[in-house]
C-alpha cells in the first residue's frame, strides 16, 4: 500500500530526522527520513516494491551497488544497523540466502536476504558540524557538565591524583578503568560474530589496526 509523505520532522531523541508518512487506508506511521525525501512524495514497502529512495525490501530484491539504512539483522525483528544521522551501508553481494553489506565503520557482515532494509543515504548529515556556540544549548541537551578525571582524587578515578597538574600518566580509561580509546568491548564468544567477515578498523593507541 502506498503512503504519501506529510512532513518531515525533527525528533529530539535521535540524530536523524523522520517523516510521518499517510498511508491510503489512513493510518499514520514514522520512518527514518533518507536525504532527499520531501512532503509529497510517495513511498512503499513490501517485496513488490520499486527500488527507490525510502522505499523498504528485503535484501534480496535490491539491486546489488545501492546505499541501503535501518538494516534488519533477524527478519522481522526491525532495523538495528545504520539508523544515525548520514549513515548508509553498500549492498556488495549476495549468495544463496545471504547477503553482504559494507558497513560505515569498515566492517563486512553477512545478513540473512529476507532481512529488509530502506533504500538511500539518512539525512541531516551536517549533524556532527554543528556548533552549539554555548554551554547553555548543551544543557538545553539534557547534557551536564563533566568533570576531568585529572581534576579528581585518586579514590575518585584512576587519573585522579598528584602533585600539581599531571596528564594521568597512563592510556584513557574510564573511571572504572576500561580503555577510552580503543579498547575492545565486544564478547569475544557472541554468536553474530561468525557472520562478520572482516571487522571494523580500529584505532588503538593512535595506530590504525585491523581487529
Amino acid at each position: 500500500m502506498p503512503a504519501l509523505v506529510h512532513s518531515v520532522q525533527y525528533d529530539p531523541n535521535r540524530t536523524a530526522r523522520i517523516a510521518l508518512l499517510h498511508y491510503a487506508d489512513g493510518e499514520k506511521r514514522y520512518i527514518l527520513a533518507p536525504e532527499g525525501l520531501k512532503a509529497g512524495d510517495q513511498v512503499q514497502s513490501g517485496e513488490k516494491a520499486a527500488a527507490a529512495v525510502g522505499n523498504c525490501l528485503p535484501l534480496a530484491k535490491i539491486p546489488l551497488g545501492m546505499d541501503v539504512h535501518n538494516i534488519e539483522m533477524l527478519p522481522g525483528r526491525g532495523g538495528v544497523l545504520c539508523r544515525s544521522a548520514g549513515a548508509r551501508a553498500t549492498l556488495a553481494a549476495r549468495d544463496a540466502d545471504w547477503a553482504q553489506i559494507n558497513l560505515p565503520s569498515g566492517e563486512i557482515r553477512r545478513v540473512p536476504a529476507a532481512c529488509r532494509a530502506t533504500i538511500g543515504t539518512l539525512g541531516n548529515a551536517d549533524h556532527m558540524g554543528i556548533v552549539l556556540g554555548k554551554a547553555g544549548r548543551k544543557r538545553w541537551m539534557g547534557r551536564r557538565p563533566h568533570v576531568r578525571g585529572t581534576a579528581m582524587n585518586p579514590i575518585d578515578h584512576p587519573h585522579g591524583g598528584g602533585e600539581g597538574r599531571t596528564k594521568g600518566g597512563r592510556h584513557p580509561v574510564s573511571p572504572t578503568g576500561k580503555l577510552a580509546k580503543g579498547g575492545f568491548t565486544r564478547k569475544r564468544r557472541k554468536p553474530s560474530s561468525k557472520a562478520i567477515v572482516r571487522r571494523r578498523r580500529s584505532r588503538r593507541y593512535g595506530q590504525l589496526k585491523i581487529r
